[in-house]
Protein backbone atom coordinates (compact mmCIF):
# COMPACT_ATOMS: atom_id res chain seq x y z
CA UNK A 1 0.00 0.00 0.00
CA UNK A 2 2.32 2.72 -1.19
CA UNK A 3 1.23 6.30 -1.42
CA UNK A 4 0.34 7.86 -4.73
CA UNK A 5 2.23 11.17 -5.04
CA UNK A 6 -0.77 12.58 -6.89
CA UNK A 7 -3.16 11.98 -4.01
CA UNK A 8 -5.75 14.82 -3.95
CA UNK A 9 -4.65 17.87 -2.01
CA UNK A 10 -7.54 17.55 0.45
CA UNK A 11 -6.45 14.12 1.62
CA UNK A 12 -5.06 13.96 5.16
CA UNK A 13 -2.89 10.94 5.89
CA UNK A 14 -3.00 9.91 9.56
CA UNK A 15 -0.87 7.26 11.26
CA UNK A 16 -2.62 6.25 14.49
CA UNK A 17 -0.42 4.33 16.92
CA UNK A 18 -1.44 2.71 20.19
CA UNK A 19 -0.49 -0.14 22.50
CA UNK A 20 -3.79 -1.97 21.91
CA UNK A 21 -6.84 -1.84 19.68
CA UNK A 22 -10.09 -3.76 19.90
CA UNK A 23 -11.00 -6.19 18.34
CA UNK A 24 -7.39 -7.15 17.59
CA UNK A 25 -6.48 -7.07 21.26
CA UNK A 26 -7.91 -5.26 24.27
CA UNK A 27 -6.90 -4.95 27.90
CA UNK A 28 -8.63 -1.73 28.94
CA UNK A 29 -10.20 1.52 27.81
CA UNK A 30 -7.26 2.37 25.58
CA UNK A 31 -8.16 -0.69 23.51
CA UNK A 32 -11.70 0.64 23.07
CA UNK A 33 -10.36 3.93 21.77
CA UNK A 34 -7.65 2.30 19.65
CA UNK A 35 -10.22 0.23 17.82
CA UNK A 36 -13.26 2.48 17.73
CA UNK A 37 -11.90 5.96 16.97
CA UNK A 38 -9.92 4.98 13.84
CA UNK A 39 -12.93 3.12 12.44
CA UNK A 40 -15.26 6.02 13.20
CA UNK A 41 -12.88 8.39 11.43
CA UNK A 42 -12.46 6.04 8.50
CA UNK A 43 -16.25 5.77 8.13
CA UNK A 44 -17.01 9.50 8.06
CA UNK A 45 -18.65 10.54 4.82
CA UNK A 46 -17.21 13.18 2.45
CA UNK A 47 -20.13 15.39 3.49
CA UNK A 48 -19.13 15.03 7.15
CA UNK A 49 -15.59 16.02 6.25
CA UNK A 50 -16.43 18.99 4.05
CA UNK A 51 -14.76 17.41 1.03
CA UNK A 52 -11.63 16.30 2.92
CA UNK A 53 -10.59 12.65 2.62
CA UNK A 54 -8.91 10.84 5.52
CA UNK A 55 -6.36 8.16 4.68
CA UNK A 56 -6.28 6.62 8.13
CA UNK A 57 -4.06 3.72 9.16
CA UNK A 58 -3.60 1.99 12.50
CA UNK A 59 -0.43 0.41 13.88
CA UNK A 60 0.00 -1.61 17.08
CA UNK A 61 2.60 -4.12 18.29
CA UNK A 62 2.17 -7.71 17.07
CA UNK A 63 1.15 -9.00 20.50
CA UNK A 64 1.19 -12.72 21.19
CA UNK A 65 -2.54 -12.70 21.95
CA UNK A 66 -3.69 -11.46 18.54
CA UNK A 67 -5.85 -14.09 16.82
CA UNK A 68 -4.50 -14.42 13.29
CA UNK A 69 -7.27 -16.90 12.43
CA UNK A 70 -9.88 -14.21 13.00
CA UNK A 71 -7.62 -11.53 11.50
CA UNK A 72 -5.44 -13.07 8.76
CA UNK A 73 -2.19 -11.20 8.21
CA UNK A 74 0.08 -10.67 5.23
CA UNK A 75 3.71 -9.62 5.41
CA UNK A 76 4.01 -6.09 4.11
CA UNK A 77 7.43 -4.64 5.03
CA UNK A 78 10.86 -5.32 6.49
CA UNK A 79 13.05 -2.62 8.03
CA UNK A 80 15.36 -2.00 10.97
CA UNK A 81 15.08 0.02 14.18
CA UNK A 82 18.19 1.74 15.46
CA UNK A 83 19.77 0.64 18.74
CA UNK A 84 23.02 1.46 20.48
CA UNK A 85 24.13 -2.17 20.14
CA UNK A 86 23.25 -2.37 16.46
CA UNK A 87 20.09 -2.20 14.30
CA UNK A 88 17.23 -4.50 15.29
CA UNK A 89 15.33 -6.18 12.40
CA UNK A 90 11.60 -5.50 12.29
CA UNK A 91 8.73 -6.93 10.28
CA UNK A 92 5.30 -5.48 9.62
CA UNK A 93 2.16 -7.41 8.81
CA UNK A 94 -1.11 -6.04 7.52
CA UNK A 95 -4.64 -7.00 8.40
CA UNK A 96 -8.07 -5.33 8.24
CA UNK A 97 -10.63 -4.21 10.82
CA UNK A 98 -13.68 -3.68 8.64
CA UNK A 99 -12.31 -1.20 6.06
CA UNK A 100 -9.49 0.04 8.30
CA UNK A 101 -5.93 -1.02 7.35
CA UNK A 102 -4.12 -2.19 10.47
CA UNK A 103 -0.40 -2.93 10.75
CA UNK A 104 1.23 -5.22 13.32
CA UNK A 105 4.91 -4.59 14.07
CA UNK A 106 7.09 -7.48 15.13
CA UNK A 107 10.69 -7.80 16.32
CA UNK A 108 12.76 -9.31 19.12
CA UNK A 109 11.82 -6.67 21.76
CA UNK A 110 8.15 -7.67 21.30
CA UNK A 111 7.86 -11.08 23.00
CA UNK A 112 6.31 -14.02 21.14
CA UNK A 113 4.40 -14.92 24.29
CA UNK A 114 3.10 -13.14 27.35
CA UNK A 115 0.64 -10.34 28.12
CA UNK A 116 0.22 -6.98 26.42
CA UNK A 117 1.68 -5.24 29.48
CA UNK A 118 4.44 -6.71 31.62
CA UNK A 119 4.96 -6.19 35.32
CA UNK A 120 8.59 -5.42 34.44
CA UNK A 121 8.97 -1.83 33.16
CA UNK A 122 12.25 -2.74 31.45
CA UNK A 123 10.44 -5.25 29.24
CA UNK A 124 7.69 -2.78 28.40
CA UNK A 125 10.26 -0.03 27.86
CA UNK A 126 12.06 -2.08 25.21
CA UNK A 127 8.83 -3.29 23.66
CA UNK A 128 7.11 0.05 23.28
CA UNK A 129 10.20 2.07 22.38
CA UNK A 130 10.94 -0.44 19.62
CA UNK A 131 7.32 -0.24 18.48
CA UNK A 132 7.24 3.58 18.58
CA UNK A 133 10.36 3.91 16.44
CA UNK A 134 9.22 1.02 14.25
CA UNK A 135 5.92 2.75 13.46
CA UNK A 136 7.82 5.68 11.96
CA UNK A 137 10.07 3.32 9.98
CA UNK A 138 6.99 1.46 8.77
CA UNK A 139 5.65 4.62 7.15
CA UNK A 140 8.99 5.15 5.44
CA UNK A 141 9.10 1.53 4.24
CA UNK A 142 5.60 1.87 2.77
CA UNK A 143 6.55 5.20 1.16
CA UNK A 144 3.38 6.49 2.79
CA UNK A 145 4.13 9.92 4.19
CA UNK A 146 1.77 10.82 7.05
CA UNK A 147 0.59 14.37 7.56
CA UNK A 148 -0.32 13.53 11.18
CA UNK A 149 1.17 11.13 13.71
CA UNK A 150 -1.57 10.47 16.29
CA UNK A 151 -0.03 8.82 19.37
CA UNK A 152 -1.66 7.58 22.56
CA UNK A 153 -0.29 7.61 26.11
CA UNK A 154 3.26 6.82 27.24
CA UNK A 155 3.59 3.66 25.18
CA UNK A 156 3.91 5.71 21.98
CA UNK A 157 5.47 8.83 23.48
CA UNK A 158 8.96 8.12 22.13
CA UNK A 159 7.59 8.32 18.57
CA UNK A 160 6.38 11.88 19.15
CA UNK A 161 9.68 12.91 20.75
CA UNK A 162 11.79 11.28 18.03
CA UNK A 163 9.67 12.79 15.26
CA UNK A 164 10.42 16.28 16.54
CA UNK A 165 14.14 15.45 16.75
CA UNK A 166 14.38 14.29 13.12
CA UNK A 167 11.87 16.25 11.12
CA UNK A 168 14.11 19.29 10.58
CA UNK A 169 16.71 17.15 8.85
CA UNK A 170 14.61 14.24 7.53
CA UNK A 171 12.86 15.15 4.28
CA UNK A 172 10.40 12.28 4.58
CA UNK A 173 8.97 13.53 7.90
CA UNK A 174 9.54 17.24 7.32
CA UNK A 175 5.82 17.98 7.02
CA UNK A 176 4.53 15.51 9.63
CA UNK A 177 2.83 17.01 12.67
CA UNK A 178 1.94 15.21 15.89
CA UNK A 179 -1.09 14.86 18.11
CA UNK A 180 -0.88 13.15 21.50
CA UNK A 181 -3.97 11.78 23.23
CA UNK A 182 -3.62 11.64 27.02
CA UNK A 183 -5.76 8.89 28.52
CA UNK A 184 -4.21 8.70 32.00
CA UNK A 185 -1.54 11.23 32.95
CA UNK A 186 -0.02 9.53 36.03
CA UNK A 187 1.15 6.60 33.92
CA UNK A 188 4.24 8.18 32.34
CA UNK A 189 6.42 5.13 31.67
CA UNK A 190 8.30 5.10 34.97
CA UNK A 191 11.11 2.55 35.02
CA UNK A 192 11.62 2.58 31.25
CA UNK A 193 14.43 5.16 31.20
CA UNK A 194 17.28 2.69 30.65
CA UNK A 195 15.40 0.93 27.85
CA UNK A 196 14.66 4.23 26.11
CA UNK A 197 18.29 5.28 26.43
CA UNK A 198 19.46 1.98 24.91
CA UNK A 199 17.77 2.97 21.65
CA UNK A 200 19.88 6.11 21.52
CA UNK A 201 17.02 8.41 22.42
CA UNK A 202 18.24 11.59 24.17
CA UNK A 203 16.27 13.20 27.00
CA UNK A 204 14.02 16.18 26.45
CA UNK A 205 15.78 19.51 26.16
CA UNK A 206 12.97 21.52 27.73
CA UNK A 207 13.73 23.54 30.85
CA UNK A 208 10.02 23.82 31.62
CA UNK A 209 9.90 20.11 32.46
CA UNK A 210 11.04 18.93 35.89
CA UNK A 211 14.37 17.11 35.67
CA UNK A 212 12.82 13.82 36.81
CA UNK A 213 10.44 13.90 33.82
CA UNK A 214 12.92 14.59 31.05
CA UNK A 215 13.69 10.92 30.35
CA UNK A 216 10.14 9.56 30.70
CA UNK A 217 8.18 8.72 27.51
CA UNK A 218 4.97 10.60 28.29
CA UNK A 219 6.60 13.90 29.32
CA UNK A 220 8.86 13.59 26.25
CA UNK A 221 5.74 13.46 24.11
CA UNK A 222 3.98 16.23 26.03
CA UNK A 223 6.93 18.49 25.30
CA UNK A 224 7.19 17.54 21.62
CA UNK A 225 3.57 17.22 20.51
CA UNK A 226 2.10 19.88 18.25
CA UNK A 227 -1.29 19.29 19.86
CA UNK A 228 -2.32 17.56 23.08
CA UNK A 229 -5.83 16.16 23.51
CA UNK A 230 -7.08 14.89 26.84
CA UNK A 231 -9.94 12.41 26.67
CA UNK A 232 -12.49 14.85 28.07
CA UNK A 233 -12.75 18.63 28.35
CA UNK A 234 -12.90 18.32 32.13
CA UNK A 235 -9.70 16.27 32.28
CA UNK A 236 -7.92 18.75 29.99
CA UNK A 237 -8.50 21.39 32.68
CA UNK A 238 -7.79 19.10 35.63
CA UNK A 239 -4.32 18.06 34.47
CA UNK A 240 -3.32 21.71 34.74
CA UNK A 241 -3.99 21.69 38.50
CA UNK A 242 -1.84 20.42 41.41
CA UNK A 243 -4.47 17.82 42.36
CA UNK A 244 -4.41 16.06 38.98
CA UNK A 245 -1.25 17.29 37.25
CA UNK A 246 1.07 14.60 38.68
CA UNK A 247 3.83 17.16 39.13
CA UNK A 248 3.56 18.46 35.54
CA UNK A 249 0.85 21.06 36.11
CA UNK A 250 3.15 24.08 35.69
CA UNK A 251 4.59 22.65 32.50
CA UNK A 252 1.10 21.89 31.17
CA UNK A 253 -0.09 25.40 32.01
CA UNK A 254 2.84 26.68 29.95
CA UNK A 255 1.53 24.57 27.02
CA UNK A 256 -2.16 25.29 27.60
CA UNK A 257 -2.62 26.87 24.18
CA UNK A 258 -2.12 23.49 22.49
CA UNK A 259 -4.19 21.48 25.01
CA UNK A 260 -7.84 20.65 24.46
CA UNK A 261 -10.27 17.92 25.47
CA UNK A 262 -12.45 15.61 23.38
CA UNK A 263 -14.72 13.05 24.99
CA UNK A 264 -14.20 9.46 24.03
CA UNK A 265 -17.17 7.89 22.32
CA UNK A 266 -19.18 4.75 22.81
CA UNK A 267 -19.61 1.80 20.47
CA UNK A 268 -23.36 2.16 20.06
CA UNK A 269 -23.70 -1.14 18.22
CA UNK A 270 -22.09 -3.19 20.97
CA UNK A 271 -23.94 -1.23 23.65
CA UNK A 272 -27.52 -1.19 22.42
CA UNK A 273 -30.25 -2.40 24.80
CA UNK A 274 -32.67 -2.82 21.89
CA UNK A 275 -30.46 -5.43 20.21
CA UNK A 276 -28.33 -6.88 23.02
CA UNK A 277 -28.21 -10.66 22.87
CA UNK A 278 -26.61 -10.84 26.34
CA UNK A 279 -29.72 -9.62 28.16
CA UNK A 280 -33.01 -11.38 28.92
CA UNK A 281 -35.32 -8.69 27.55
CA UNK A 282 -34.29 -6.15 24.90
CA UNK A 283 -35.89 -2.72 25.25
CA UNK A 284 -35.53 0.91 24.29
CA UNK A 285 -36.61 4.29 25.56
CA UNK A 286 -40.18 3.75 24.37
CA UNK A 287 -40.47 0.38 26.10
CA UNK A 288 -38.83 1.02 29.48
CA UNK A 289 -41.48 -1.09 31.20
CA UNK A 290 -39.83 -4.18 29.68
CA UNK A 291 -36.58 -3.37 31.44
CA UNK A 292 -37.91 -4.73 34.75
CA UNK A 293 -37.59 -8.29 33.42
CA UNK A 294 -33.81 -7.84 33.31
CA UNK A 295 -33.79 -6.76 36.94
CA UNK A 296 -35.94 -9.75 37.90
CA UNK A 297 -33.51 -12.08 36.12
CA UNK A 298 -30.56 -10.60 38.04
CA UNK A 299 -32.35 -10.88 41.38
CA UNK A 300 -33.13 -14.52 40.66
CA UNK A 301 -29.62 -15.32 39.46
CA UNK A 302 -28.05 -13.79 42.57
CA UNK A 303 -30.68 -15.10 45.03
CA UNK A 304 -31.98 -11.70 46.03
CA UNK A 305 -35.64 -11.30 47.10
CA UNK A 306 -37.96 -9.91 44.45
CA UNK A 307 -38.91 -6.47 45.73
CA UNK A 308 -39.30 -3.58 43.27
CA UNK A 309 -39.14 -1.06 46.10
CA UNK A 310 -35.53 -1.98 46.84
CA UNK A 311 -33.16 -0.39 44.31
CA UNK A 312 -30.49 -2.60 42.79
CA UNK A 313 -27.10 -0.91 42.69
CA UNK A 314 -24.09 -2.05 40.70
CA UNK A 315 -20.40 -1.24 40.64
CA UNK A 316 -18.60 -2.44 37.50
CA UNK A 317 -14.97 -1.46 37.81
CA UNK A 318 -11.33 -2.29 37.87
CA UNK A 319 -10.42 -2.71 41.53
CA UNK A 320 -8.12 0.25 41.89
CA UNK A 321 -7.87 3.18 44.34
CA UNK A 322 -8.34 5.54 41.38
CA UNK A 323 -11.85 4.13 40.93
CA UNK A 324 -12.83 4.98 44.50
CA UNK A 325 -13.98 1.43 45.23
CA UNK A 326 -13.02 1.92 48.88
CA UNK A 327 -15.19 5.05 49.03
CA UNK A 328 -18.18 3.01 47.88
CA UNK A 329 -17.48 0.20 50.35
CA UNK A 330 -17.16 2.55 53.32
CA UNK A 331 -20.04 4.71 52.10
CA UNK A 332 -22.37 1.72 51.82
CA UNK A 333 -21.49 0.75 55.38
CA UNK A 334 -22.61 4.25 56.40
CA UNK A 335 -25.87 3.89 54.45
CA UNK A 336 -27.25 0.74 56.06
CA UNK A 337 -30.40 2.59 57.08
CA UNK A 338 -31.27 2.98 53.39
CA UNK A 339 -32.92 0.31 51.24
CA UNK A 340 -30.46 -1.09 48.70
CA UNK A 341 -28.92 -4.23 47.28
CA UNK A 342 -25.72 -4.31 45.23
CA UNK A 343 -23.87 -6.52 42.77
CA UNK A 344 -20.16 -5.70 42.43
CA UNK A 345 -18.23 -6.90 39.38
CA UNK A 346 -14.51 -6.37 38.97
CA UNK A 347 -11.01 -7.57 39.58
CA UNK A 348 -7.67 -5.97 40.40
CA UNK A 349 -6.10 -4.84 43.66
CA UNK A 350 -6.18 -7.84 46.06
CA UNK A 351 -6.87 -5.63 49.08
CA UNK A 352 -9.88 -4.04 47.41
CA UNK A 353 -11.13 -7.43 46.26
CA UNK A 354 -10.88 -8.63 49.86
CA UNK A 355 -12.70 -5.53 51.10
CA UNK A 356 -15.62 -6.18 48.75
CA UNK A 357 -15.74 -9.82 49.84
CA UNK A 358 -15.76 -8.70 53.48
CA UNK A 359 -18.70 -6.40 52.73
CA UNK A 360 -20.54 -9.36 51.20
CA UNK A 361 -19.81 -11.62 54.17
CA UNK A 362 -20.92 -8.92 56.63
CA UNK A 363 -24.17 -8.23 54.75
CA UNK A 364 -25.07 -11.39 52.82
CA UNK A 365 -28.68 -10.29 52.39
CA UNK A 366 -27.54 -7.12 50.54
CA UNK A 367 -24.24 -7.69 48.73
CA UNK A 368 -23.00 -9.99 45.97
CA UNK A 369 -19.44 -9.84 44.57
CA UNK A 370 -18.03 -11.33 41.36
CA UNK A 371 -14.25 -10.95 41.15
CA UNK A 372 -13.57 -11.67 37.50
CA UNK A 373 -13.82 -10.06 34.08
CA UNK A 374 -17.23 -11.01 32.68
CA UNK A 375 -18.41 -9.11 29.62
CA UNK A 376 -21.79 -10.82 29.40
CA UNK A 377 -22.58 -10.17 33.04
CA UNK A 378 -21.62 -6.51 32.65
CA UNK A 379 -24.24 -6.16 29.91
CA UNK A 380 -26.82 -7.76 32.19
CA UNK A 381 -25.91 -5.47 35.08
CA UNK A 382 -26.28 -2.34 32.97
CA UNK A 383 -29.63 -3.61 31.70
CA UNK A 384 -31.06 -4.63 35.07
CA UNK A 385 -29.58 -2.40 37.76
CA UNK A 386 -31.18 0.84 38.86
CA UNK A 387 -28.02 2.77 39.79
CA UNK A 388 -24.40 2.56 38.62
CA UNK A 389 -21.81 3.68 41.18
CA UNK A 390 -18.69 5.48 39.92
CA UNK A 391 -17.03 7.18 42.92
CA UNK A 392 -13.74 7.74 41.07
CA UNK A 393 -11.04 9.87 42.64
CA UNK A 394 -10.24 10.92 39.08
CA UNK A 395 -11.69 9.76 35.79
CA UNK A 396 -10.11 11.05 32.57
CA UNK A 397 -13.19 10.10 30.57
CA UNK A 398 -15.01 6.96 31.68
CA UNK A 399 -17.22 4.75 29.55
CA UNK A 400 -19.29 2.98 32.20
CA UNK A 401 -21.42 6.06 32.88
CA UNK A 402 -22.17 6.44 29.16
CA UNK A 403 -23.11 2.78 28.83
CA UNK A 404 -25.26 2.97 31.95
CA UNK A 405 -27.22 5.95 30.65
CA UNK A 406 -27.78 4.25 27.31
CA UNK A 407 -29.24 1.30 29.22
CA UNK A 408 -31.44 3.36 31.55
CA UNK A 409 -29.19 2.67 34.55
CA UNK A 410 -28.82 6.01 36.33
CA UNK A 411 -25.20 6.94 37.20
CA UNK A 412 -24.08 8.18 40.60
CA UNK A 413 -20.53 9.49 40.37
CA UNK A 414 -17.94 11.88 41.66
CA UNK A 415 -17.84 15.25 39.91
CA UNK A 416 -14.50 14.85 38.12
CA UNK A 417 -13.07 14.62 34.59
CA UNK A 418 -15.30 12.98 32.04
CA UNK A 419 -17.94 12.19 34.66
CA UNK A 420 -18.51 15.93 35.10
CA UNK A 421 -18.73 16.33 31.32
CA UNK A 422 -21.23 13.54 30.67
CA UNK A 423 -23.57 13.49 33.69
CA UNK A 424 -25.91 16.39 34.30
CA UNK A 425 -26.62 16.43 38.04
CA UNK A 426 -30.09 16.13 39.49
CA UNK A 427 -31.62 19.37 40.84
CA UNK A 428 -28.86 21.42 39.21
CA UNK A 429 -30.07 20.92 35.65
CA UNK A 430 -33.54 20.67 34.16
CA UNK A 431 -32.22 18.03 31.79
CA UNK A 432 -30.52 16.03 34.55
CA UNK A 433 -29.29 12.51 33.85
CA UNK A 434 -27.72 11.38 37.15
CA UNK A 435 -26.22 12.27 40.51
CA UNK A 436 -22.84 13.81 41.35
CA UNK A 437 -20.94 14.43 44.57
CA UNK A 438 -17.80 16.50 45.10
CA UNK A 439 -15.59 15.37 47.96
CA UNK A 440 -13.86 11.97 47.65
CA UNK A 441 -15.15 10.78 51.02
CA UNK A 442 -17.50 8.00 52.14
CA UNK A 443 -19.70 10.64 53.76
CA UNK A 444 -20.18 12.56 50.52
CA UNK A 445 -20.87 9.33 48.65
CA UNK A 446 -23.48 8.10 51.15
CA UNK A 447 -25.22 11.51 51.22
CA UNK A 448 -25.46 11.45 47.42
CA UNK A 449 -26.81 7.90 47.53
CA UNK A 450 -29.48 8.97 50.03
CA UNK A 451 -30.57 11.77 47.67
CA UNK A 452 -30.73 9.37 44.72
CA UNK A 453 -32.82 6.84 46.61
CA UNK A 454 -35.34 9.53 47.52
CA UNK A 455 -35.82 10.18 43.82
CA UNK A 456 -36.03 6.45 43.14
CA UNK A 457 -39.22 6.35 45.22
CA UNK A 458 -40.85 8.76 42.74
CA UNK A 459 -41.31 6.46 39.76
CA UNK A 460 -42.34 9.07 37.15
CA UNK A 461 -39.36 11.24 38.09
CA UNK A 462 -37.01 8.27 38.01
CA UNK A 463 -38.26 7.14 34.62
CA UNK A 464 -37.76 10.67 33.31
CA UNK A 465 -34.13 10.50 34.49
CA UNK A 466 -33.70 7.16 32.73
CA UNK A 467 -35.28 8.43 29.54
CA UNK A 468 -33.11 11.55 29.37
CA UNK A 469 -29.99 9.46 29.81
CA UNK A 470 -30.98 7.06 27.06
CA UNK A 471 -31.18 9.79 24.41
CA UNK A 472 -27.72 11.26 25.04
CA UNK A 473 -25.42 11.19 22.01
CA UNK A 474 -22.21 9.48 23.06
CA UNK A 475 -21.42 8.10 19.61
CA UNK A 476 -17.91 8.01 18.23
CA UNK A 477 -19.07 10.02 15.22
CA UNK A 478 -19.43 13.11 17.38
CA UNK A 479 -15.93 12.68 18.79
CA UNK A 480 -14.47 11.79 15.39
CA UNK A 481 -15.73 15.03 13.88
CA UNK A 482 -13.99 16.97 16.66
CA UNK A 483 -10.73 15.18 15.89
CA UNK A 484 -10.99 15.99 12.17
CA UNK A 485 -11.01 19.69 13.03
CA UNK A 486 -7.67 19.27 14.79
CA UNK A 487 -6.26 17.19 11.93
CA UNK A 488 -7.19 19.89 9.44
CA UNK A 489 -5.71 22.66 11.56
CA UNK A 490 -2.46 20.72 11.99
CA UNK A 491 -2.16 20.07 8.27
CA UNK A 492 -2.81 23.72 7.56
CA UNK A 493 -0.21 24.72 10.16
CA UNK A 494 -2.66 26.48 12.45
CA UNK A 495 -4.20 25.75 15.82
Amino acid sequence: MTDNPRTPRKTIRILFIAAEADPLIKVGGLGDVGGSLPRALRNLSPEDLGGTRLDFRLAIPFHAGIDTQAFPVTHTASFVVGHTQGPIPAEAYQTQIDTLPAYLIKGSPIPDEGPVYSSDPEIDGRKFTFFSLGALELARALRWKPHILHANDWHTGVAVHFLRLIRKSDRFFAGTRSLLSVHNLPFMGAGTQAAVRSFGIPPVDDARLPEWAQRLPLPMALSAADRIVAVSPGYAKEIQTPEFGSGLERFLIARREVISGILNGLDTETWNPAADSSIVQPYDRTSLDRRSRNKQALLEAFSFPQNSKIPLLTLISRMDPQKGVDLAIDGLRQALQLPWQIIILGTGDPELESATQKLASDYPERVRVVTRFDSQLSHQLYAGSDLLLMPSRYEPCGLAQMIAMRYGCVPLARRTGGLRDTIRPYLQAADSTGFLFDNPTPEAFSACLASALLVYKEKPEWQALQSRGMVQDFSWQRSALDYTKIYRSLKEGTR
